[in-house]
C-alpha cells in the first residue's frame, strides 16, 4: 500500500483501493478537508472489502497523526453539519491526542446494507474508528436524518472532513500548542 497526504493541500486526490465506494468516500474526505491524498492499495477484495478498507483507514490515521506534528498553532476543534439530500450528519473533531469515537444515529439495519455492491454499512463506523484511533482524534459523528444508505454514509464522511478541516487549520491567534498542558 502507498499513501501520501498533505494537510495543507487543496483537496486533490488519486484513490485506488479496489473498493469503489470507499474510493468515493476517501475522495470526498480529501476534497472537503482540503487534504491532498493519494492512496494505492490492493488486497483480498475478491473475498471481502473489509481488510483493504480497514488497512487503508489505519494507515490514513497514522499518516494524519504524523503530518500534524506537534500541533502548534492549530485550531484544534472543528464542527460541521452536512446534508446530502434527505441525509444530515454532524461531526465534531478534537485533535486531542486522545483517541475516541462516539458514533450514533444510523438507522437500524444500516450496518448490513451493501453500498455500491462491495461496502457494507458497518464499514462506515469501522473506518471512522480506525482513523480516529490511529490519528489520535476525538470524533463524534451523529446521523440526524436519512433514508438512503449511500447518502447517509457520504454525509458522515463529508461532515468528518469539514470538521477536520476546521480543526487542523492554523489559527493566527494561537501561540504554541492549544492546550493548557502544553502538549496534545
Amino acid at each position: 500500500m502507498e499513501l501520501e497526504l498533505n494537510l495543507d493541500g487543496t483537496g486533490k486526490s488519486s484513490i485506488s483501493t479496489g473498493v469503489p465506494f470507499f474510493d468515493h468516500m476517501l475522495t470526498a474526505f480529501a476534497k472537503h478537508s482540503l487534504t491532498d491524498l493519494t492512496v494505492t492499495a490492493t488486497g483480498d477484495t475478491h473475498i471481502d472489502a473489509h481488510h483493504s478498507v480497514e488497512d487503508v483507514s489505519i494507515v490514513l490515521g497514522q499518516a494524519i497523526r504524523e503530518a500534524l506534528g506537534d500541533k502548534a498553532g492549530i485550531s484544534r476543534y472543528g464542527d460541521a453539519l452536512v446534508p446530502l439530500d434527505e441525509a444530515l450528519a454532524q461531526a465534531v473533531v478534537d485533535i486531542s491526542g486522545r483517541p475516541y469515537l462516539v458514533h450514533e444515529g444510523e438507522p437500524e439495519g444500516f450496518e448490513h446494507h451493501l453500498i455500491g455492491g462491495h461496502f457494507t454499512g458497518s464499514l462506515v463506523r469501522h473506518t471512522l474508528e480506525a482513523i480516529a484511533f490511529n490519528a489520535g482524534l476525538t470524533v463524534h459523528v451523529r446521523v440526524i436524518s436519512g433514508r438512503d444508505p449511500h447518502h447517509i454514509a457520504e454525509a458522515e464522511y463529508k461532515a468528518l472532513a469539514r470538521a477536520f478541516r476546521q480543526a487542523k487549520a492554523l489559527d493566527p491567534l494561537v501561540e504554541g500548542v492549544p492546550s493548557t498542558k502544553g502538549a496534545l
